[in-house]
């Protein structure tokens, strides 16, 4: 699930006129026009214009769920993701997606929490510079409904408010009307757009459950509805609601050797009629000689599985990711390896992503350890 699938016309035009700017370069054998094309095709109606997803989305709490605000071991924390996705086929042209998070937490009585933050992301997809940017408020609630000092289980409730702005590059589209002859004409007259950049307001809410056993055993769940307000997202002024996306996680972390965790995980995606799943597990390594000072490193392996509309289900890619963690610091990379048919295209290369957490601490900790995210 890569981007919504509300702007068809957009990027069936531009399939359309990719197709013709191939066919110039192409002339030796259509047998090698046929990878391309999938390629385009996908980014087309697969993965037109859903949400943005992240590999790491542990790296990447608040656009994974609002409820995850503030949910931490310090009192503040910082977060910066980028994302890289099929550069080994579209080029220049590649899929990017970058985000920047802040988010802090704020005690409330002995136990309970209030947690505030913010998120801007913004992400540009194909030549056509087709581009989405939000900045996005979210603020919840921690409440302890049970447990003591440093065993305890809290509940989580969570919303936040964003304002979108999505936009096309006009001088880069092509359209049908400009193939002279199987040969991209530039001055040719082409289509027209009614609106070439508009704004939108976003709304989402969630729920989160954690247990903490102690400070190194927890178990997470929960969920989030996004789009609560299904915003119109026509760049024809015509009535196009987003999805809504609801969105389901699960995970924890359990100590299974001295200095060896496992900490599996699980997010699922459903977006009108999109789904995506991804499942696996990370061993986390403790280095230094104390548990105190928190000193890590993770290896993990992720299986990514969707859809194709009206298909059935596929592999769509086995994700490997590394994290090494330093104090405050998180340093996270992950690599896609495409599995589906459209590796033919790719050779396999997917997308590749780069995190960074940075938490500052004081002493302010009362106690009650979170999920380490």
């Amino acid at each position: 699930m890569q981007r919504d699938l509300h702007h068809s016309f957009i990027l069936i035009t531009f399939v359309i006129a990719q197709t013709i700017t191939v066919c110039r370069f192409m002339k030796k054998t259509t047998l090698r026009l046929v990878p391309v094309l999938a390629l385009v095709l996908l980014t087309a109606f697969s993965g037109s214009t859903q949400d943005i997803h992240f590999s790491q989305f542990y790296m990447s709490p608040l656009n994974l769920n609002p409820a995850m605000t503030g949910v931490m071991n310090c009192n503040h924390r910082l977060t910066a993701n980028y994302r890289n996705q099929w550069a080994s086929i579209l080029k220049q042209n590649a899929y990017n997606t970058y985000s920047v998070g802040y988010d802090q937490k704020m005690p409330v009585g002995r136990y309970d929490y209030f947690g505030v933050g913010g998120t801007f992301w913004g992400d540009k997809a194909g030549s056509s510079e087709f581009a989405t940017i939000q900045a996005r408020l979210s603020g919840s609630y921690a409440k302890k409904m049970g447990g003591y000092r440093r065993k305890a289980h809290y509940l989580v409730v969570g919303a936040d408010f964003g304002v979108s702005n999505r936009s096309i590059n006009s001088q880069q589209l092509q359209w049908p009307s400009q193939n002279n002859g199987g040969t991209f004409d530039g001055t040719l007259p082409g289509g027209v757009l009614q609106d070439y950049s508009f704004m939108f307001v976003d709304m989402s809410a969630g729920l989160l459950w954690f247990s903490v056993f102690d400070e190194f055993n927890n178990l997470y769940f929960g969920a989030a509805f996004s789009h609560l307000n299904r915003a119109n997202v026509s760049f024809q002024q015509q009535n196009i609601p987003l999805y809504g996306k609801l969105t389901a996680h699960f995970g924890g972390e359990f100590v299974a050797a001295q200095r060896l965790s496992l900490l599996p995980g699980v997010v699922t995606f459903f977006q009108g009629p999109s789904f995506q799943v991804n499942v696996g597990n990370s061993f986390k390594f403790l280095l230094g000689n104390s548990r105190r000072y928190h000193q890590a490193f993770q290896l993990g392996a992720w299986a990514r599985v969707s859809n194709r509309l009206n298909q059935g289900k596929l592999m769509d890619a086995l994700i490997l990711s590394t994290r090494f963690d330093y104090e405050q610091f998180t340093l996270g990379f992950s690599y896609d390896i495409n599995t589906s048919s459209l590796r033919t295209a790719t050779n396999g290369n997917g997308a590749f992503e780069f995190s960074l957490l940075y938490k500052v601490c004081g002493p302010e900790r009362r106690g009650v350890y979170c999920p380490n995210f």
